[in-house]
Order: structure tokens, then sequence, then C-alpha cells
């Protein structure tokens, strides 16, 4: 975005400059590096790991300092893989034993690989990958123990799907897409997660669901392979199965044809489908974390994602150029990422909605889709209880209300509302008429001239209405007067 279209992007979007000021002013760093105790060699390492993503540099620069140290070198040690891998100018015959040596060659003192091409963005990373190398075997065994390891089963992995003929000519079935992304992302999850949990930085049950640490690397390299879909292609590699492309389109080009626009947009959502069916066992990875810098380097790339799947759904732009989250909007990501768990499920449900309002029923996905964002929602709610007081009440109503009653019960019922009904009239018109007769004793009448006939009637009504005179007597018989206040009680 360009200064003067981002100055009126900004000027239209005053909520996403405000997280941008908001991030650059009021951040504070959980852990901060302490570059006067780093050697050269470290600080030559997070040059970098800056220059090939300012993103994770930024989050692992955070980083507990037990981890601090280990995750920057495996994340560049995985960028040093994955740039061979990935340069097509390397023939596959010299490429397939550096990947299955990569493991061996980052413990080879003074170990450097200048045969990347001339254009490959990160070769200066492997021209000089000899500080890499020194750093490492400076890391704890434990944690040099799992980075080697997922290191040599990134780099088979890799070697075998340089050698597939068919692997060139494109990915044919959901399975093969699935391992591939296996391959190149669960295991970093699978690494991460032991890392995390040998620092004693997360919760050891972790380890114990392999499928939760798969799906965090799945969604975040599915979602990558549904947005680069165009860059991929302009570099001659196809990554979406055929096995979802084939029910929309003939050829894998005509997704980039504006004739065929629909198809290729139901294409799209088909793979976005297929994405979001990691994002509930993502949340449910994240609750396992103890330490904050681990859970906000696990969540912000997360929450990126989810919102990347909502500006890429149905939206025809992927076919024609990369598309991305604003600035704004990843600020207020990662503000919202850096807290806890809840403003994290938040997001996910805010943008699971607004996919939802995309969804549209020409789409032949649309129910799966629909029940997809919906199974989203509905695990948040397992975690976090909708606490609205309106809902609440309602549920509390429903919960008192009597069961049915048969029609015998019914009509019992309803008669003894009925007695009620008359002792209460009864009631009521007998204290009507004690206090009618009470305020006419106080006026001249011939009838009631005489005071002592006044108080018989008085007595005669209290005894009718219920009166013990009897047992008043029997206390004044035997001596037992009632206590009255007087003036020496006070």
């Amino acid at each position: 975005m360009s200064s003067i279209s981002a100055f009126a992007y900004y000027a239209l979007h005053w909520a996403e400059l405000r997280a941008i000021v908001q991030w650059k002013m009021w951040h504070l760093p959980v852990n901060e590096r302490v570059e006067s105790k780093e050697a050269i060699t470290l600080k030559i390492c997070f040059k970098y790991l800056e220059q090939t993503s300012r993103s994770f540099s930024a989050v692992i620069q955070e980083l507990n300092p037990e981890l601090l140290n280990p995750i920057a070198l495996f994340y560049l040690i995985l960028r040093g893989l994955d740039t061979i891998e990935d340069d097509t100018t390397i023939s596959a015959s010299e490429k397939e034993p550096l990947l299955r040596n990569f493991h061996e060659s980052i413990e080879q003192d003074g170990w450097t690989f200048n045969g990347n091409g001339p254009d490959e963005k990160d070769r200066n990373l492997l021209v000089d990958f000899k500080v890499v190398v020194t750093e490492f075997k400076k890391v704890k065994p434990a944690y040099r123990a799992i980075i080697k390891d997922i290191t040599e089963k990134m780099g088979n992995g890799m070697a075998d799907y340089a050698n597939d003929a068919e692997f060139k000519n494109g990915v044919t079935t959901v399975e093969e897409y699935t391992l591939y992304c296996h391959y190149v992302a669960g295991l970093v999850g699978e690494g991460l997660t032991q890392l995390f949990v040998e620092s004693k930085l997360a919760n050891p049950a972790l380890l114990e669901r392999p499928h939760l640490h798969e799906s965090m690397g799945q969604f975040l390299q599915k979602v990558n392979i549904i947005r680069d879909v165009r860059e991929d292609w302009d570099d001659k590699r196809r990554f979406w199965p055929k096995e979802i492309w084939s029910k929309h389109v003939s050829k894998f080009e005509d997704l980039f044809d504006p004739k065929h626009q629909d198809a290729a947009l139901n294409c799209s959502t088909e793979m976005i489908l297929d994405a979001l069916q990691h994002a509930d066992e993502c949340i449910f990875y994240l609750a396992g974390l103890k330490d904050q810098s681990v859970f906000n380097f696990c969540a912000i790339p997360q929450a990126m994602a989810i919102a990347t799947l909502e500006v890429i759904f149905r939206n025809p732009a992927i076919f024609h150029r990369n598309v991305k989250i604003t600035k704004g909007q990843a600020c207020r990501l990662m503000i919202d990422s850096t807290q806890n768990l809840r403003p994290v499920c938040d997001t996910f449900i805010k943008y699971s909605r607004s996919i939802l309002k995309k969804n549209t029923n020409k789409d032949p996905n649309f129910l799966k889709i629909s029940v997809a964002c919906g199974k989203i929602e509905k695990f948040v709610q397992t975690i976090f209880p909708d606490q609205d007081p309106t809902l609440l009440t309602a549920q509390a109503a429903v919960s008192r209300s009597p069961e049915p009653l048969d029609p015998e019960k019914e009509a019992e019922a309803a008669e003894a509302r009925k007695d009620t009904f008359i002792m209460l009239a009864i009631v009521m018109a007998t204290l009507f008429a004690m206090s009618c007769f009470m305020v006419s004793t106080s006026f001249p009448s011939p009838f009631l001239a005489r005071p002592h006939l006044t108080l018989k009637i008085q007595i005669g009504i209290a005894y009718f209405l219920g009166a013990r005179f009897d047992l008043a007597y029997a206390d004044l018989k035997q001596g037992r007067l009632p206590k009255t206040g007087g003036r020496d009680e006070l």
C-alpha cells in the first residue's frame, strides 16, 4: 500500500489507525532481548531473523529467555531448509542430499551453502549459515536434540516430494495435500510443543494429544496456501489438490480466468472449509500454554490466520494478486492476542460470523461452511459459557416453570385456586365490615348510644372470628397476667 493510498485508507478507517498508534506507543514487551550480553554471531542471527520475517521476529524476541535463542535458531534452521526446497533453480539430484542431510549440516562447523539462485530472497542466510551453526551448538542438549530430530523429519519429507514426479505437476489428493502440510508445518508444531513442555512453559498433556499441535501447523499452512494461490501459480507451483479443484473447473488455470469466476470462488470456499476444520483444535491448544510470552507467540499467528480467511473468503482478488490483512487489522489482532484466551476466542467468533455473512446459498458448500463456523462458536461456548443477562433470565424462567399437568390434576389445581379466591374474598369482606363497624361507633347513634352494648357487640364479633376467650380466662384465673410496658420497664 503506497503512502498516498495508505493515508486515504486510514482517513476512513480511524479504528485501525488507532490500533497502530496503540501498538506502537503502549505495547510493553513481556520480555526483552539483552543485546549487550550477546555474542556477535548471535546478533547476526537476529539480523537474519528480522530480514526473513519481521512479524515472527517481533514475537520471537519477546519470548521467555529460556526459549528465546533456541526458537530463534529453530526458525532460521527451518527457513534455511525451506529456502533450498523452494528454489526451482536447484536440480532434484542436488537438492535431495542437501535436504536429507541438513540435520547433520547444522552441527558441522563452518557449513554454508551458496548454490541458491540469485533471486532467492533468503539466499544470504545460507551463504552466512556458519553463524547459525556456531550458536546452535551452544543450545542446551535437550533443545538441540528436539530441533535436530524435527529438521531430519522435515528434510526427508521435503526430499520425498522433490523426487515425486507427480508432485511436480501439482498435488493430486486431499490426503497428499494434508501430508505435505504435515511435513512443512505440522512438524514445526510438534517441535515447538516439545520445546514448550521441555522448558516447563506448557502443559505436558499437549504431547499426549498430537492432533492439537498438528492442527496448529496445518491451519497456518493451509491458510497460506489458499492465500498464495496466484503467487504459487506464477512460480509454476500448484498446491491446491486436484481432488478439490477438478469439481469446479476442467483445468487448474481456469481458476484465474474471469469467465470462470463463480466456479473459482466455489473452489476457494471448499479449500477454506478444509482449513476451518482445524480452528477449534487451535483454540484448545492455546488453552494448554502456561507462559504469557509463549501464548503470545502462538496466538498471534492463529488470530491473523482466521482474519486472513475472512478477507479471502469469496474474494476474487486472490486469483489475481496476493491478498493480506491491513497493518491496522494486524495491530488490532496483536493487541487482542497478547492478553489471554478470551479475546482470542472472541476474535475467532468475530471472523467466523463475518464469513457466515459472506456465505451464499449458491455455493455448493453453503451448509458445510455454516456448520464449520457454528462449530467454532459452539466450542468457545464450552470454554466460556454465554453470560448474557437476558438469556440467563429466560433460562431461569424455563427452569422454574412447572411440568405440564394431566387433565385430572389440572382440574384439581383450578378448584384449589377457586377455593383460595373465595376464602380471600370472605376475609376481605369481614375486615371491611369490622372496619365500618369500628368507625361507626365513634359517631352518635340511637342504637349505639350505650357504650356497654357496643363492647358486647365487638366481643361477639371477635369471638365469631375465632378469638379464644376461654384460654384468656384460664390464664387470668391462674394469675398469669399479660405484661404491659410501663415506665419502670423503660
